[in-house]
């Protein structure tokens, strides 16, 4: 089976709630907003799908509404991490039965296993699939990081172990991993206010928050910088700076979620404990930066 790149711009997707319940129809209607946009690909049930608060049967009804509302048309790269193995490879099993293109499979959290017990995590989960494996080492929430040795194994032995969502805030982390595996490993930002600089070094694309509420100037930005037209995409990159930072004045994705609301792409900001609502203070910092974004 030929797989589609996956590269550009692909939006991280809030899970919509009502009433403590998934709001399908507003995310059938996020989905299709998405795909008019112009977006290259869609991660349901990742981070900001707040995937921790989700029962296995709600990970994948949202995994099947996406898959079913794109109809083919953009890939879906499916969160199926977890912080136990067998339930990572129950998930991404789950997710290639019901049409996923790609897994997101994040490094274990809480456990902090060495390099070699996140080797044997991966290559658990790759062989439960035959489709591409995004990893996604993000330190500050896994208390670990995915070694670039550790990349290298994987790639070495499970081809389609190709990706990898950097969100460790370092540039010179890219360069590692493009020094190392150069053209084997795809590089996607997981963090949009770094997008420009990673993508500066080799980086060919970003897993996106800021796509949920800003999708085409964030695209925008992205195929200028993939053109190596990097003065267009630097001055996007200027105005969309201090809606990045906003976006992540509260644990994400509560702040996208109230933006999201004001501008009518879903319902509610309606988030799962134990995350809360966001403060005063919080919207005050938020609506300033959208005002000066909009101006």
């Amino acid at each position: 089976m030929k797989h589609r790149p996956l590269t550009g711009t692909i939006t991280a997707l809030v899970t919509p709630f009502a009433n403590g319940r998934i709001a399908f129809k507003d995310l059938e209607r996020l989905v299709k907003a998405q795909l008019r946009a112009g977006i290259d690909g869609l991660v349901p049930v990742g981070t900001t799908g707040e995937s921790p608060t989700l029962s296995h049967d709600e990970h994948l009804a949202v995994i099947e509404s996406v898959v079913a509302t794109t109809a083919g048309r953009v890939p879906v790269i499916a969160g199926t991490g977890s912080n136990s193995t067998t339930e990572a490879v129950e998930l991404t099993a789950r997710a290639h039965a019901a049409g996923a293109d790609a897994m997101l499979v994040v490094a274990p959290y809480y456990n902090k296993p060495s390099q070699a017990g996140l080797v044997e995590h991966f290559a658990r989960v790759a062989e439960a699939t035959d489709r591409p494996i995004v990893l996604y080492s993000i330190p500050g929430r896994c208390g670990i990081e995915i070694g670039v040795a550790t990349v290298e194994k994987l790639r070495a032995k499970y081809p389609h172990v190709c990706y990898i969502k950097e969100a460790g805030g370092s540039v010179d982390r890219v360069d590692q991993l493009k020094t190392a595996l150069g053209k084997d490993v795809t590089v996607l930002s997981g963090d949009d206010s770094l997008t420009l600089p990673f993508m500066a070094v080799g980086a060919e694309g970003v897993i996106s928050v800021a796509s949920n509420l800003l999708p085409r100037p964030v695209g925008r930005m992205v195929r200028h910088a993939l053109a190596d037209d990097f003065s267009k995409a630097r001055k996007l990159h200027r105005q969309l700076y201090p809606v990045f930072k906003a976006l992540f004045v509260e644990p994400n994705p509560v702040p996208v979620k109230a933006a999201m609301v004001a501008q009518r792409l879903i319902s509610s900001p309606e988030v799962r404990l134990p995350l809360t609502g966001m403060s005063k203070t919080s919207a005050a910092v938020l609506n300033e930066a959208l005002a000066t974004y909009q101006a």
